[in-house]
C-alpha cells in the first residue's frame, strides 16, 4: 500500500490522504484550506490528482477542513462513496452547504474589486448548488462495523470523541502473506470532554498516521479551565460587560451552551442572557439532538435529570434570523454571544467584535486554536489594533484565552494515543500540526523509547507502507 499525504501538513487545515492499493484509490478526508483569501482561492480550486480516478473516500469527521472541499470534487468528477458515520453525514450536509454560500459570497466580494479595475472576474469554488448534488455521494455506515470501500481493503470507524459522528479510521488489509494494520487518527477529541464519549484508542496498529495540533501543550483540566470561564464571565458581569465568545458552529457551540447552561443553574454565573447566534449552530444543534447514541453517559444523565428530549437548555437561546442578531447590537446589560466563525473571519461574529471591541467593559473569549493570520489569532495575541470589514478598530476590550476548552486532545492524550499500540507500531507520521507543535511533540515521543522515530509528513510526500 502506497499513502501520500496531500493536505493538512504542516498545517491544521485542508486534511486529505491518499491510498494506493492493487490499483484501487481511497481518499482519507477532503478538507478547505483555510488562510489568506486568494492563497486559499489558488490552493483548494483544483487537486492534486484527478477526482474521477478516485474510487471510494472516507469522511473522519465533519469540520470543514476536513470536509469543506467535498462539493468541489464532485463537481471535478468523482463518482465514488463517501464512507462516515450517519451523525457526520448529517453534519457535513449542513455545513457544506453553508460553505457553499460562503464560497458566493467571497467571490462575489473579490469580483467586486476585479471589476472596478478591469480584472477578469474568477467563479467560487463550488456553490450551494454543488453542495447539494454532492450530498448523494454519503454512504453511512455505524460505528464499529467493518466494510470494504475499494477491494482488499476493509474500513472500521471508530469514535474519536471529538465532535459528534469523529471517526478514528482502522484500515486492514493484506500485504502479500502478511496482514497490515493502518490508523488514521483524524482529530482527536479530549477525555471527559461534554457531550461526547472519551476517544477510542488505536489497538495493534503497524502505521499510525496521527494529528498534532496541540503537541507542544497541555490543557488546563476541563475543572480548571470551568473555573476560569465562570471568574471570567464574573469579573465582566462586575462592570457591566458583554462576553463575546468565537465559536465553532459545530462542537463548541454546543459544548458552550452545556457548560453555560449547567453553570446557570448551579449559581455559579448570574442568570444573564446566553445567546448563540449562528445559523449554523442551530441547524448543527438539531442534528446533535438527533444523535443521542454519541452522547457520553453523564449527557445521558443530565437529560434524565432535567427530563429533556434531548439538548434543550433552558438558559440558551440559538437565533436563526438576521433581526434577531441585529437587535443584539442594541442589548446594553450582561450578556454571553457564542457566534461562528470560529476565527473570527467571517460570519455574525465580525459584527459582534466590531460592535463591542472597542469598549473596555467587555470581554473577548478566545477558546479555539486560530489559525495564522485569521483576526481570531490577532485577537489571541493581544494585538491593540484590528481591521474588520476593511476598518481600523482599537481594542479596548479584555482578551481571555482558555485552552482548556478545546475539542483537540493536548500533548498526554497524544502521547496516550501513539503508545496504545507501541508493542506493534512500526510506523508513525504526525500531520495536523503547526512545525512548533510537532517539533515538540516529537521530542516528546522521542522521551518515551517505545515509539519508532516519528515523520513529520510534508504537502505531497509518498510513503511506502
Amino acid at each position: 500500500m502506497k499513502l501520500t499525504t496531500l493536505g493538512g501538513t504542516q498545517t491544521v487545515t485542508g486534511s486529505m490522504h491518499l491510498l494506493e492499493h492493487l490499483g484501487h484509490t481511497l481518499l482519507i478526508d477532503c478538507g478547505l484550506y483555510q488562510g489568506k483569501r486568494e492563497e486559499s482561492y489558488r490552493v483548494n480550486l483544483n487537486f492534486p490528482f484527478d477526482p474521477r480516478k478516485i474510487d471510494a473516500m472516507v469522511l473522519t469527521h465533519a469540520h470543514i477542513d476536513h470536509s469543506g472541499n467535498i462539493p468541489n470534487l464532485v463537481k471535478q468528477g468523482f463518482a465514488g462513496r463517501i464512507y462516515c458515520t450517519y451523525a457526520t453525514m448529517d453534519l457535513a450536509t449542513i455545513m457544506l452547504l453553508d460553505s457553499g454560500h460562503i464560497q458566493e459570497k467571497d467571490v462575489e466580494f473579490v469580483n467586486k474589486k476585479r471589476r472596478s479595475r478591469g480584472e477578469p472576474l474568477i467563479e467560487p469554488i463550488y456553490t450551494q448548488k454543488d453542495a447539494v448534488e454532492a450530498e448523494d455521494s454519503f454512504k453511512p455506515v455505524w460505528y464499529d462495523a467493518r466494510f470494504e470501500p475499494i477491494p482488499g481493503v476493509f474500513v472500521t470507524l471508530f469514535d474519536a470523541g471529538h465532535i459528534l459522528g469523529s471517526a478514528g479510521v482502522q484500515i486492514d488489509y493484506q500485504e502479500g502473506n502478511q496482514s497490515r494494520r493502518l490508523w488514521f487518527s483524524g482529530d482527536i477529541g479530549r477525555r471527559d470532554a461534554p457531550i461526547l464519549r472519551d476517544p477510542v484508542l488505536p489497538s495493534g496498529v503497524d502505521t499510525l498516521v496521527m494529528e498534532c495540533t496541540y503537541g507542544d501543550v497541555d490543557h488546563l483540566s476541563l475543572e480548571s479551565a470551568y473555573d476560569k470561564l465562570v471568574e471570567t464571565i464574573n469579573r465582566t458581569c462586575r462592570r457591566k460587560g458583554k462576553i463575546i465568545i468565537p465559536a465553532f458552529a459545530v462542537g463548541r457551540s454546543q459544548n458552550l451552551a452545556y457548560l453555560l447552561s449547567d453553570a446557570i443553574e448551579k449559581g455559579d454565573i448570574p442568570d444573564i442572557p446566553v445567546v448563540v447566534d449562528s445559523p449554523l449552530a442551530v441547524n448543527a444543534s438539531m442534528v446533535y439532538r438527533k444523535h443521542p447514541e454519541c452522547f457520553d453517559d453523564e449527557t445521558w444523565q443530565f437529560i434524565a435529570e432535567h427530563r429533556m428530549k434531548g439538548l434543550d437548555f433552558d438558559y440558551v437561546a440559538f437565533t436563526a434570523s438576521v433581526d434577531e442578531s441585529k437587535a443584539l447590537n442594541e442589548w446594553n446589560e450582561p450578556i454571553i454571544i457564542i457566534s461562528a466563525s470560529g476565527m473570527a473571519e467571517s460570519g455574525r461574529i465580525l459584527h459582534h467584535l466590531k460592535n463591542n471591541i472597542e469598549d473596555g467593559r467587555n470581554t473577548i473569549l478566545v477558546i479555539s486554536w486560530m489559525s495564522p493570520d485569521t483576526l481570531g489569532r490577532r485577537l489571541a495575541e493581544g494585538q491593540n489594533k484590528v481591521r474588520i470589514f476593511g476598518e481600523e478598530y482599537f481594542r479596548k476590550a479584555e482578551v481571555v484565552t482558555i485552552n482548556g476548552l478545546s475539542a483537540h486532545a493536548g500533548q498526554d492524550m497524544l502521547l496516550e494515543y501513539a503508545l496504545a499500540s507501541k508493542d506493534t507500531l512500526k510506523k508513525l507520521i504526525l500531520v495536523h500540526g503547526e512545525e512548533e507543535s510537532a517539533s515538540a511533540f516529537m521530542a516528546k515521543i522521542r522521551e518515551t523509547r517505545s515509539l519508532p522515530e516519528p515523520e513529520y509528513a510534508v504537502p505531497g510526500q509518498t510513503f511506502e507502507l
